[in-house]
C-alpha cells in the first residue's frame, strides 16, 4: 500500500514531538505532508530538517480541504479534539486524537459517532498502553491469574508542579483555558490503565477534590475518589500536584493474591489456593493462605508515543489491530467527569453520568474562570503530559 500522508495540528509542546517523529521518518509507512498552527510563526525553521515537502497552514478548514492528507493527528488544546476530529472524519480522513478525548462526555459522544459513521482508524495518544508492565498486568488480569477482583488502589501523587509551572501561562490551570487541573492534564493516562488493566469500570463514584489547596489556581491540585464496581468491588484513586516526593503504586486485590506496580516493576504475591475457599475450608483459626512473592519478568521495551503512531498507521494501511481504540477515550473521561461532577455536588454519583448536568455544571465553572479572553484558541499548546 502507498505511503499514509499525515498532517499535524496543534504544533505546541507534544505536537512538536509528533512532527519530530514522523518527519525523520521514525513511523515506517507514513510521511509527514502538512501541518497547522494558527499562532506559530516558526514552523519553517521546526521542519527544516523533516524529509520532503511540508506544508504549513494557519488556518483549520484550508489545512482540512487543501493538505491532500489521508490522517490527521490533533494535538492541540483539549477542548477542541472532538470538534475536530468530526470535521477529519467529515472529510474522510483517519484520526489519531492526543489525551484526553476531550474535556466533557458529551462532546466526545458525538466524535465516537462520527468516527463510526466515517468507517475510519480512529486512535487516542494513549502511550502508556505501550508499557510493557501494564501489557502484562492487564494479561495476567483478563487471565484469571488473580480471580476476581477485590479492591484497586491507585495513588499517583509524583505529578509535583511549583507554582511557576502554573504561572507559566495565564490560560494554565483555569476552566475556560483547561477545562480541570491535574485530573485532565496530568492523569488521564492513570484513569485509562485503571480501567483497561482491570477491565472495570465504575457503577458509583463518592469524589473529593481540593481547588488551589497547593497553588494559586482555580482547578483541583488534589482529588481522593472512591467507587464501587458491579461486582462488589472497591477502589480508591488519588492524585496531587502538591506533594513531594510523590508515590505511584496501582495495587490490584483478588481472590488469588495482590499484584502491585511500583518502581517500574510488577509483583505478584500469588495465593497457592483462592481466598474464598481457604476461608470456607480453613478450621485452625488465625491461618491465612499460603502466599509466593514472585517478582513478574516484563519483556519488550517502552515504545510510547511512536508505538501508538506506528499502530495507528499500520492499522491505517495493514488492518492491524488498535492498541488505543479513540472509542475508547470516552472511558477514563466519563471517570473525571463523575470525579467532579460528585465534587461539585457533594455527593455520590452513579455512572454513566448525567452528560447534560455535567456540561451545565462546567459551563458555570468557564463562566466564573479567571481566563476569559475571547479566542481561546489562541492557546496553542498542547497541555498534555505524559508518565
Amino acid at each position: 500500500m502507498s505511503v499514509i500522508k499525515v498532517g499535524v495540528m496543534g504544533i505546541g509542546n507534544m505536537g512538536r514531538s509528533h512532527v519530530q517523529l514522523l518527519g525523520k521518518g521514525k513511523i515506517n509507512g507514513a510521511i509527514l505532508t502538512a501541518v497547522c498552527d494558527p499562532f506559530q510563526d516558526n514552523l519553517k525553521e521546526l521542519l527544516k530538517d523533516t524529509a520532503g515537502d511540508v506544508q504549513i497552514f494557519k488556518d483549520e478548514d484550508a489545512f482540512l480541504n487543501e493538505s491532500d492528507i489521508d490522517a490527521v493527528l490533533i494535538s492541540t488544546p483539549h477542548y477542541d479534539h472532538p470538534r475536530l476530529a468530526v470535521k477529519a472524519f467529515a472529510k474522510g480522513m483517519h484520526v489519531l486524537v492526543e489525551k484526553p478525548a476531550g474535556v466533557y462526555t458529551k462532546s466526545v459522544a458525538e466524535m465516537n459517532k462520527a468516527a463510526k459513521e466515517s468507517g475510519k482508524v480512529f486512535g487516542i495518544m494513549y502511550n502508556q498502553r505501550c508499557n510493557p508492565i501494564y501489557q502484562k498486568l492487564r494479561e495476567l488480569i483478563q487471565s484469571g491469574e488473580l480471580g476476581e477482583i477485590k479492591r484497586t488502589n491507585w495513588i499517583i501523587t509524583d505529578w509535583y508542579r511549583s507554582q511557576s509551572y502554573y504561572d507559566s501561562s495565564e490560560w494554565r490551570a483555569t476552566w475556560k483555558g483547561e477545562g480541570g487541573g491535574v485530573l485532565l492534564n496530568q492523569a488521564p493516562h492513570q484513569l485509562d490503565l485503571w480501567q483497561w488493566t482491570t477491565g472495570l469500570m465504575p457503577k458509583k463514584v463518592h469524589a473529593f477534590c481540593s481547588y488551589g489547596k497547593y497553588h494559586d489556581i482555580e482547578v483541583e491540585d488534589e482529588i481522593t475518589a472512591y467507587v464501587e464496581y458491579e461486582n462488589g468491588a472497591t477502589g480508591i484513586f488519588i492524585t496531587s500536584t502538591g506533594e513531594a516526593p510523590g508515590t505511584n503504586r496501582f495495587e490490584i486485590s483478588g481472590d488469588r493474591g495482590k499484584m502491585v506496580v511500583e518502581n517500574d516493576k510488577l509483583i505478584f504475591h500469588r495465593l497457592t489456593q483462592s481466598e474464598r475457599e481457604f476461608n470456607a475450608t480453613y478450621k485452625g483459626g488465625f491461618g491465612k493462605p499460603e502466599c509466593w512473592t514472585i517478582d513478574i519478568p516484563i519483556k519488550g521495551e517502552r515504545t510510547d508515543h511512536q508505538g501508538i503512531m506506528q499502530n495507528w498507521i499500520d492499522s491505517i494501511a495493514k488492518g492491524t489491530p488498535l492498541l488505543a481504540p479513540g472509542e475508547e477515550g470516552i472511558k477514563g473521561l466519563e471517570i473525571s467527569n463523575a470525579i467532579y461532577l460528585s465534587s461539585w455536588l457533594k455527593e455520590p454519583v452513579e455512572l454513566p453520568i448525567d452528560a447534560e448536568l455535567f456540561y451545565k455544571k462546567l459551563q458555570e465553572k468557564i463562566n466564573q474562570s479567571s481566563f476569559q479572553k475571547k479566542n481561546v484558541e489562541k492557546v496553542i499548546f498542547d497541555v498534555s503530559e505524559t508518565h
